[in-house]
């Protein structure tokens, strides 16, 4: 097999864009031909298989309709103990690798998820796709594309998913990140030490959640003054840089910015937070990131093409299915009711569907709840020609507070209220509370400067921007506050500031707990009172006794 690699060194950047990134040139018709040639293929090895039984419970559909029809919906509980245990025996074909992502704490801690070796194949050329659209500004727009691009790592290490596309990204256009010895290395320092190595030799893009590059590009301009002047005399690469980056900041009369140092050629983004940085990204970097949909369970889902609009899903990992809105509020009421699935050829624009999945080429993931619900924003996308339904990430199928039964928030609205009200901020969370008996939304806030705006200004700048924000969500803000222009009294809805230092103590203590990667942080949405207990815990003070001294030491 022709791997992406092998076109870039030859020069051959027309065949390796048509290899990685053709699917944006199929329309709909072409698209789902590819879903069900691949869909029966893999019919095939689930009849096969000892899991693949297992879970159609004894039904042998021959098409993909009585697919649909007699294999039920899965969660991860239908995989145990085939995928906890790692049983190859009884999978449709033996995994080239495994990928693990965090599982529900008392139920399993890990989920194992196993990738076929044509599945990784597979990946790598989109993995390619998503590194070219993200460094090209038109359709076949090769130019910045080459060997041994900077990237910095802020990946975890396979076999976190993360991990594994970072891998297969590597493979497939061979670049070099940064730092190069990452390995053993806490995230933090992993961030610290790759900034300070592309002082030196440069960077050329970034992968991962944009969120650490706003934090970074505003520690910058806080500490533009500050930075280690003997050890930039000590690496002249450095030093020149940042001198011309000084000088490209005083000539603009501004604080220094990162797309002052770097001309980033590409970032790569995903998650809620995405969509909710994208414009500070580009205004301390220059560029903004390109959005991907991906997850553990099935590498990646969808990418935005060239114009940075709606993403377009891909149709050879997963085999997709979706659930109307309609359908999944059926079984959130009744979860003994099976919700019916429309194809990618059924959706109708505008509407939200929970996303089901397949795994193709031998995976074992079949008529999978990700979890996750996306909205279809139109048919086709009017600006790049592209003929394939136009999606968004919405949010997480739990990740919902309905405080009026009409109106429904999400972590992305809550999140971006928050971001837009420019009140600077570590950290926040948020849920339902009923107060004196009426539902009330909470939002739990860390201040990141001092002093901070009295709760009730702060919860009149959210007021607003929650009424901005309806404009474009239309998430039914007046059956949730109401009409008034500015915020009634009896307004549902709350603040409270957390103590400093509340989000890196619980991560902390999440770390000396022996939590796995992805269950360190607190849940944006509907924390539990255990998680706002720990959140709300003040800064200890210890007595530390050093010699001739006492010192007191802040935990």
């Amino acid at each position: 097999m022709t791997r992406p690699i092998e076109l870039l060194r030859e020069g051959r950047k027309e065949e390796l864009w048509q290899m990685c990134c053709g699917f944006l040139d199929l329309n709909l018709e072409q698209f789902m031909v590819i879903q069900r040639r691949l869909m029966r293929e893999q019919l095939e090895l689930l009849q096969g298989s000892e899991l693949g039984r297992k879970l159609m419970r004894g039904a042998k559909p021959s098409t993909i309709d009585e697919f649909r029809k007699l294999v039920p919906l899965t969660t991860y509980a239908d995989y145990i103990p085939e995928l906890t245990e790692k049983r190859e025996e009884t999978l449709p074909i033996r995994p080239a690798q495994w990928v693990r992502t965090s599982g529900y704490t008392g139920k399993y801690d890990i989920k194992w998820i196993p990738l076929s070796e044509r599945f990784v194949e597979e990946l790598e050329k989109l993995c390619a796709a998503a590194a070219m659209l993200g460094m090209c500004n038109r359709k076949g727009d090769m130019s910045h594309l080459r060997e041994h691009l900077k990237i910095l790592s802020t990946f975890a290490s396979p076999p976190y998913a993360s991990g594994v596309i970072a891998a297969q990204l590597q493979q497939a256009i061979n670049c070099d990140y940064l730092p190069s010895d990452a390995a053993g290395l806490s995230f933090t320092d992993k961030i610290r030490k790759g900034f300070a190595d592309a002082l030196g030799e440069g960077l050329d893009g970034f992968g991962g959640l944009p969120s650490v590059l706003v934090t970074v590009g505003e520690q910058l301009k806080q500490q533009s003054n500050k930075m280690d002047k003997r050890a930039l005399l000590r690496n002249r690469p450095a030093l020149f840089r940042v001198m011309r980056a000084l000088i490209r900041s005083k000539l603009a009369r501004r604080p220094l910015l990162p797309r002052d140092i770097w001309s980033v050629r590409g970032i790569l983004g995903g998650g809620t937070d995405s969509a909710v940085f994208k414009k500070r990204v580009g205004e301390l970097w220059g560029r903004v990131p390109l959005e991907l949909y991906a997850g553990s369970e099935g590498g990646i889902y969808a990418l935005q093409a060239w114009d940075y609009g709606a993403m377009t899903f891909v149709p050879n990992l997963n085999f997709f299915e979706f659930i109307p809105e309609r359908e999944h509020f059926k079984w959130q009421l009744d979860h003994s009711y099976q919700p019916s699935t429309v194809l990618l050829d059924e959706v109708e624009p505008g509407e939200c569907y929970e996303l089901i999945l397949t795994n193709l080429h031998g995976g074992a993931l079949t008529r999978y709840r990700v979890g996750d619900v996306v909205r279809i924003t139109s048919l086709r996308s009017e600006k790049t020609g592209i003929e394939i339904p136009q999606m968004v990430f919405e949010r997480r199928a739990d990740d919902l507070i309905d405080i009026a039964g009409f109106g429904r928030l999400t972590e992305r609205v809550i999140w971006e209220a928050i971001e837009n009200s420019e009140v600077p901020y570590v950290d926040w969370t948020a849920r339902k509370e009923l107060i004196e008996g009426s539902a009330v939304l909470h939002i739990y806030v860390e201040p990141s400067r001092s002093p901070a705006p009295s709760t009730s200004a702060y919860v009149a700048m959210l007021y607003r921007q929650f009424r901005e924000l309806d404009k474009q969500y239309k998430f039914n803000i007046y059956a949730i506050f109401g009409e008034e222009e500015e915020p009634p009294q009896d307004l549902p809805l709350m603040v409270t500031y957390l103590p400093a230092g509340a989000f890196s103590r619980y991560i902390m203590r999440r770390q000396n707990e022996g939590a796995d990667l992805g269950h360190l942080k607190p849940p944006h949405i509907n924390p539990s009172d255990g998680v706002l207990s720990a959140l709300g815990e003040p800064a200890i003070e210890v007595e530390r006794v050093a010699t001739g001294a006492t010192e007191h030491v802040t935990a």
